[in-house]
């Protein structure tokens, strides 16, 4: 059984480079956008460690603060806060 769908938008499925940024600092790390919506995106992260908020870094268009949502393994999805 499919989990129910609990966007409030349409998501469309991309394949975009982008970073994150974590409040502490540090240097921003590579992710990859694999479907976005008007309320947030997944994302494709290969590190251990994600906090419960951070800095998406688009290729194009403004950075846009993060809630972690959920993860399972390398993808996660997240809320915009903006």
């Amino acid at each position: 059984m499919l989990a129910a769908n609990r966007r409030r938008s349409e998501r469309r499925a991309c394949r975009n480079f982008a970073k994150i940024q974590f409040a502490t600092g540090g240097l921003p790390r590579d992710c990859m956008i694999t479907d976005m919506s008007d309320g947030g995106v997944k994302i494709i992260a290969e590190y251990p460690e994600i906090p419960s908020e951070f800095t998406v870094i688009f290729s194009e268009g403004r950075p846009r603060q993060c809630r972690l949502a959920w993860r399972i393994g390398c993808e996660l999805g997240a809320q915009f806060l903006d």
